[in-house]
């Protein structure tokens, strides 16, 4: 009898599922389930800060190299299309926009679908698939002919969260 790994043992219930239709507990899915994803999508990720690592595709010996995104806010503009007001850190980039990108939703889970896009004051050629579940992301980003993957943490951003002191 062959051993069951962990990793085996997703992929069989991956393979099973995509097999039957994933006909497992069906989801009826309503106008209002989705508004109510949508406004708990934007209140999670708001004066948030996405700390985590990237890694270079064909540099498997290197080490991740650190990445944070400050997220002040995430706002449907519709058909689609989310702004998403960041400021961006890594290398020597520090940057801060509005930047505006589909979210495709795989049943209760929004992810980022970009696909050769231009990011203002950053350049062109920008795409990405990133997920966004219980406090974390994943996923893969590609920028001209360099890509990789990109993975780490949701919290909020204590800083922006603090009250500003009043003066009277």
């Amino acid at each position: 009898m062959t051993k069951l790994t962990c990793r085996s043992a997703v992929l069989l219930c991956a393979t099973l599922c995509a097999a039957n239709a994933c006909a497992v507990n069906p989801v009826e899915d309503t106008a209002a389930d989705q508004q109510q994803r949508e406004a708990t999508f934007e209140e999670a990720m708001a004066n948030t800060i996405l700390t985590g690592v990237f890694t270079v595709d064909g540099k498997l010996d290197a080490a991740p190299k650190a990445e944070s995104y400050e997220i002040e806010s995430v706002k449907k503009l519709g058909g689609g299309i989310w702004t998403f007001t960041t400021r961006v850190k890594y290398g020597d980039v520090d940057v801060k926009l509005p930047i505006n990108v589909p979210v495709i939703w795989a049943g209760d889970t929004p992810m980022v679908s970009l696909t050769n896009a231009s990011i203002p004051g950053m350049g062109e050629g920008f795409s990405a698939r990133v997920i966004f579940y219980d406090n974390r992301y994943a996923g893969t980003w590609q920028h001209g002919k360099k890509g990789g993957h990109m993975y780490g943490t949701i919290a909020k951003n204590k800083v922006a969260n603090k009250a500003e002191p009043t003066t009277e």
